[in-house]
């Protein structure tokens, strides 16, 4: 009998998610991404992957830009929140809508799709977790240890699980270039930047990031979309922007899954770099981001994969090596 691939048992986790919201369940998606980071892409394409193998009835999908406030929304509609990285006081725009649905909707099942969380205001924290544990019907997902233990005492009286990030649902997911190029740096450039590892960066190395990974033609016609959803706001909710707009982010990741195809193994502090890079089968090497939400992760659920390594686990493998 053949062992499960570590991989495949990362995925076989996300099935708690039906205890919650079981098969054929009619639901309302909420804050799927409209913007250029892809690995933000490849959650919402492993979302979406999971509501079709468990024939969810998706009756309404929603950005963070065409969400209206006031809109009714059935009491026999689960409202399901898009997971990722945003919960907390970083990415306020995503935060305001989480706490809003939340506060306004105290008699629908609300799902948290798995999240990690990180507020740099303890004051933040708590004015959360009021809202949150005001709500009798609140499911929060997260995605590694720390954060579990964090949100069962923040969020008391909210029903809190460990689950890994929803892009394991694309597993198993297959190279779509040959591998002819060495080693890819894939390092953030953003809020979330980790600056102890820049100066480490060979220039020998290919060094991109979602932003420089596209092209300025990919920017602008995001931008465009963005305009777009906004207008469809503005007009009660009418104009067919999701479809056209998810047909564009299958090029996005495409591009992205094939850019990382052509390299035999990737550095990266990105942690849908990582995440993608497990996907596709390829040796990796993870390095943290500003607060440690890579290393956590990775310690909760990919240190089973045996391609992948963290950066200190690395330099610790070193040091081990040399001992006398």
């Amino acid at each position: 009998m053949n062992a499960i691939h570590p991989m495949q048992e990362i995925k076989e986790k996300l099935k708690q998610i039906l205890k919650v919201i079981p098969p054929k369940t009619e639901i309302c998606y909420i804050d799927y991404p409209v913007h250029n980071n892809v690995g933000d892409l490849l959650i919402m394409k492993g979302t979406e992957a999971f509501f079709r193998d468990n024939q969810y009835k998706v009756k309404a999908r929603l950005s963070c830009i065409n969400f209206k406030k006031g809109m009714y929304i059935p009491k026999e509609w689960t409202i399901v929140l898009h997971g990722g990285g945003n919960l907390g006081d970083m990415y306020l725009q995503h935060q305001s809508l989480r706490e809003y649905i939340i506060d306004n909707y105290p008699e629908h099942r609300i799902v948290i799709l798995p999240q990690t969380i990180y507020f740099k205001s303890e004051n933040e924290f708590n004015k959360t977790a009021v809202i949150f544990n005001r709500h009798k019907d609140l499911h929060v997902f997260v995605r590694d240890a720390n954060n579990y233990e964090m949100a069962k005492k923040k969020f008391h009286k909210c029903f809190v699980y460990l689950c890994p990030d929803m892009a394991h649902h694309l597993w198993p997911m297959k190279p779509t270039g040959k591998a002819e190029k060495e080693e890819l740096h894939f390092l953030r450039t953003d809020i979330e930047i980790n600056h102890s590892y820049q100066k480490d960066v060979s220039s020998t190395h290919d060094q991109k990031d979602w932003s420089t990974l596209l092209t300025p033609l990919d920017r602008k016609i995001t931008r465009m979309f963005m305009k777009l959803h906004k207008m469809d706001r503005a007009v009660g909710n009418i104009l067919p922007v999701q479809p056209f707009w998810y047909k564009y982010a299958d090029y996005l990741v495409s591009k992205s899954v094939k850019f990382f195809s052509t390299y035999h193994k990737v550095r990266t502090s990105r942690l849908h770099g990582h995440i993608l890079a497990c996907l596709l089968d390829k040796e990796n090497i993870l390095l943290d981001n500003s607060y440690g939400k890579n290393s956590n992760y990775y310690l909760t659920w990919t240190y089973k994969y045996p391609s992948a390594k963290l950066d200190g686990e690395i330099n610790m493998q070193q040091q081990e090596s040399v001992a006398p």
